[in-house]
């Protein structure tokens, strides 16, 4: 699988210029700010250019003629325009460091909202910590490069053409000498770029591997406790570690030339400016002032020249960063609202599935068939307990309700309403669902009850609380529904974050439930503790449950046994246990037998 913990995410190809016209378009919401940054850094560049003239008009008028007067003058224009300078230098960089944190957040948002549209099926497809990877460390390198941008590359540009300018008009010579050197360094850097973009790409999937195993190891530290596997996990860790500083050093390694291949190009320019001036110089070709004033716009031309290629490598070294995000920003919503989708109006909860087929991974190695041609009817505020074998189709039959998936043929419907043509938000919100997995989120124990309606009031916390068995233990807590709660719940038991759970999904009030192994987590003692709660939970609505444990199911109004692709057997608890050779019988039994032998 090329996209687990340890295993390098495929390559994305794009276009590289595509790519950066992309970036620059996150610069259309902030005219403001870059007018603004732009103006700052035009009177900064203006100022730069003006100090060598200043020099040569030193050198060659005021000093020959001893006008100690006109110095003077000339000393405080320049001390004057340095001042201004440097607050025009502070007013860029302060301008340029908030667009680029409000680009970056504009960026992470929108990487984050466009995730919360992709279906399950991007998710299962690829470790969470590598989607982490995505929202935090590739988003944060792109912050350097919009910075950059308009702090380097722009003024570094606009600088090069006035030195330039101000050259060719003093001594197209000298001039073209300071410029001689300027395809060599071009010719170097895209040498360099060619295989530095391959090592920085592969830099970042390395890290990807190794934001993806801290995650999953944290997120499991108990069963790495448990099982005592703290030094294999820690062998791991550390060959993970080791391939993310060996890809980072031989990156930095190879865009290490950058510097000494301008370098190189800057002092040969140097060189030849002072070999052939001084030529010029004594054949009375030019006088000190130019020759001085060169010096100058040789180091002006460079410098910007230098960092101009200083941004270029940081941009390829960034450049696999925004495409991941992009990657991720094209990867279509398998599950979207239809342009024409109407807003569902407040259900019933009977629920019908017509002639329905699902199939995971189309057109793929691992495509499998789950669903063929399933249909059944559930009136509103019946019970349906789903059961079967492991794989059989019982999470895709609750899944496709709640349009986690969609179906490939067929009709799901909800009072009459094909679920695709509704809002997927109108159908959701009017759903409860609950897993094994009862995410407690950090907050006190009403905002995580408040979680199922945003503007839940307090009576109506506590009046889910009360309705699924929760109230009591809620305020034997320290400070009751104001008592804060850790991620994940640490500190409750199992039963007190599945009460908690389940009074969340209570206040929403929601008129279908779904119940996915909500139980088979906890012990039996526990499971009489929130059986109360369930029962609450279930009273009056439409229901489906799947159990593990078959007699956790016996006051439901139907069962239907999932396996082959479909419903093999549906029934009254009674009536399926009845029959001899039936499916629902076999499990029954086979689960009988094995609650018998670990008693024996």
């Amino acid at each position: 699988m090329a996209n687990a913990t340890r295993h390098d995410e495929n390559d994305v190809k794009m276009n590289k210029r595509e790519v950066v016209v992309r970036l620059l378009k996150y610069l259309k919401g902030h005219v403001l700010e870059i007018v603004l940054t732009l103006l700052a850094m035009g009177g900064a560049v203006a100022i730069s250019l003006i100090n060598p003239l200043i020099m040569e008009k030193a050198v060659d008028e005021y000093i020959p003629s001893k006008d100690i007067d006109g110095l003077i003058k000339l000393a405080i224009f320049a001390v004057i325009l340095n001042v201004a300078f440097m607050l025009l230098n502070k007013a860029r960089t302060y301008l340029m460091a908030h667009l680029s944190n409000s680009i970056v957040r504009d960026i992470r948002n929108q990487l984050y909202r466009h995730i919360q549209t992709l279906a399950f099926t991007f998710f299962d497809s690829r470790p969470t910590g590598k989607i982490l990877a995505r929202i935090t460390g590739d988003v944060n390198s792109l912050q350097q490069v919009f910075s950059s941008a308009v702090t380097t590359f722009i003024p570094g540009i606009a600088t090069i053409i006035g030195v330039l300018f101000i050259m060719m008009r003093k001594n197209v010579v000298l001039g073209l000498l300071c410029m001689s050197t300027v395809p060599v360094m071009i010719l170097s850097l895209l040498a360099i770029e060619k295989y530095s973009t391959k090592m920085w790409a592969l830099f970042r999937k390395k890290s990807s591997n190794m934001n993806a195993y801290v995650h999953e190891g944290i997120s499991g530290m108990s069963i790495v406790q448990s099982f005592a596997a703290e030094e294999e996990t820690s062998a791991t860790f550390d060959e993970l570690v080791d391939e993310h500083k060996e890809t980072f050093r031989k990156a930095v390694r190879v865009n290490d030339f950058f510097g000494p291949s301008c370098d190189l190009c800057w002092a040969i320019s140097v060189v030849l400016l002072y070999w052939f001036g001084v030529k010029l110089l004594n054949k009375d070709m030019v006088s000190t002032g130019v020759l001085i004033a060169f010096g100058t716009y040789v180091g002006m031309f460079w410098e910007p020249v230098m960092n101009i290629a200083s941004f270029y490598r940081q941009m390829i070294t960034n450049l696999s960063a925004a495409e991941r995000i992009f990657e991720v920003l094209d990867t279509p919503a398998d599950v979207k609202d239809k342009s024409d989708a109407i807003e569902l109006p407040p259900i019933e909860g009977n629920v019908e599935f017509k002639n329905v087929y699902f199939t995971y991974d189309i057109g793929t190695p691992d495509e499998t068939r789950v669903l063929t041609d399933v249909s059944f009817k559930v009136n509103k505020g019946e019970r349906i307990a789903l059961v079967g074998p492991t794989g059989a189709g019982k999470t895709t039959i609750i899944n496709l309700l709640s349009r986690f998936y969609d179906i490939q043929e067929g009709q799901v419907l909800v009072d009459g309403y094909d679920v695709r043509d509704v809002t997927i938000k109108s159908l959701r919100q009017q759903m409860g669902v609950m897993t094994q997995e009862n995410f407690i989120f950090e907050g006190t124990v009403a905002d995580n009850i408040r979680y199922g309606k945003r503007d839940a009031t307090q009576e109506e916390i506590e009046e889910a609380a009360k309705a699924v068995n929760a109230h009591d233990f809620i305020m034997k807590m320290e400070k009751g529904y104001d008592t804060p709660l850790m991620e994940r719940g640490a500190g409750l038991s199992i039963g007190q974050r599945q009460l908690i759970a389940f009074a969340r999904t209570m206040v929403s009030k929601p008129k279908i439930l779904i119940l996915d192994e909500a139980t088979s987590s906890i012990d039996t003692k526990t499971e009489l503790m929130v059986q109360k709660g369930i029962d609450g939970l279930l009273r009056g609505r439409t229901s489906f449950v799947i159990a593990h444990r078959l007699s956790t199911i016996q006051n439901a109004d139907r069962i239907f046994v999932v396996d082959n692709e479909g419903i093999v057997e549906s029934g009254t608890p009674s009536e399926l246990i009845r029959k001899k050779d039936g499916a629902y019988r076999k499990l029954y039994m086979a689960q009988f037998e094995e609650i018998k032998s670990k008693v024996s």
